[in-house]
């Protein structure tokens, strides 16, 4: 049985739909959370409404603990104070999943720029405002575990987001950072990839949204929260009972000797393009160093 005894987790955007099916799960399963949702409609702009404060008394009321927090991650201020929350009511902060979200889609040729902004300040830079607190906070206790939300519409493109879908594939960069960063201070970093029926995802979905329900991928979150959790700096695609992982993949490709056979050509790659595309062979680089090093044994034969 993992339990979060002892845990304090921050949740952002866990007023609805996958936030809200995390906070309840930890929070089941013993953890201290705080519930962050500034309560506004599906494109981020504003409403009366106070689903953080429903979540939270929903799990006072099942006798876990919970409190609200109301602050937008899309500020350096909001973000600092929502990990602040958690640090003067329960002393320290052992979990952060970076949930919140909004859309805003076009498609490119007509995306006004505040559409653009307006994403990128929640999706992309509200992970770097909640995140760095958090994460100072870790690295000071030694312990930390930091769940980031990507999309398949940044890792395999989707017509009309391209502002939602740049700034998810900018998590993953954000993640495959401070994977390296976080190691030696037992700070994981994660990521998934959900595919789930919520208010932002119904009219995607369609049909399909009644058979993907966020329940399915709140366990995977919560196992990426765990002490026991065993990876770091992956990428999990989640759907409707389904658990894989996404990875980047570096094909073994085509290689010119510079000294040998001299300098490489725009001929030569258009005459092996069907080498450098093939994927028999290839490696999942864990680094830019172990990248590198797949490469010397080439340059120096």
């Amino acid at each position: 049985m993992i339990s979060f005894a002892n845990r304090v987790a921050v949740i952002t955007g866990a007023g609805r739909g996958l936030g809200a099916g995390y906070a309840r799960l930890l929070a089941s399963r013993g953890a201290a959370v705080v519930v962050n949702d500034p309560g506004v409609a599906a494109d981020g702009a504003a409403t009366e409404a106070t689903p953080a404060e429903e979540v939270a008394a929903e799990i006072r009321a099942a006798g876990g603990t919970a409190v609200a927090e109301h602050s937008s991650v899309a500020t350096p201020e909001g973000g600092a104070a929502i990990v602040q929350k958690a640090l003067d009511e329960f002393g320290r902060v052992d979990i952060l999943i970076n949930n919140a979200g909004i859309l805003r889609d076009k498609a490119f040729h007509n995306l006004e720029w505040p559409n653009l902004d307006a994403v990128l300040d929640v999706h992309l830079r509200g992970a770097f405002y909640v995140t760095q607190p958090a994460f100072r906070a870790m690295r000071a206790q030694g312990y930390g575990r930091i769940v980031l939300t990507a999309s398949n519409a940044g890792i395999l493109g989707n017509f009309g987001q391209a502002n939602y879908g740049a700034a998810k594939m900018g998590l993953v960069g954000l993640m495959n950072v401070l994977r390296h960063e976080g190691a030696k201070y037992d700070i994981k970093v994660n990521t998934v990839a959900p595919v789930a029926g919520t208010r932002l995802t119904e009219e995607l979905l369609g049909p399909l949204a009644g058979r993907l329900g966020p329940e399915a991928v709140a366990p995977v979150v919560a196992y990426f929260c765990s002490e026991e959790c065993a990876v770091n700096g992956d990428v999990w695609s989640v759907a409707g009972g389904n658990v894989s992982r996404f990875f980047v993949g570096r094909t073994a490709g085509y290689f010119k000797h510079p000294e040998r056979e001299g300098g490489l050509t725009v001929e030569d790659v258009a005459g092996h393009v069907d080498a450098i595309r093939a994927e028999a062979g290839y490696t999942v680089p864990g680094s830019v160093q172990e990248e590198l090093q797949g490469m010397a044994p080439l340059l120096f034969s």
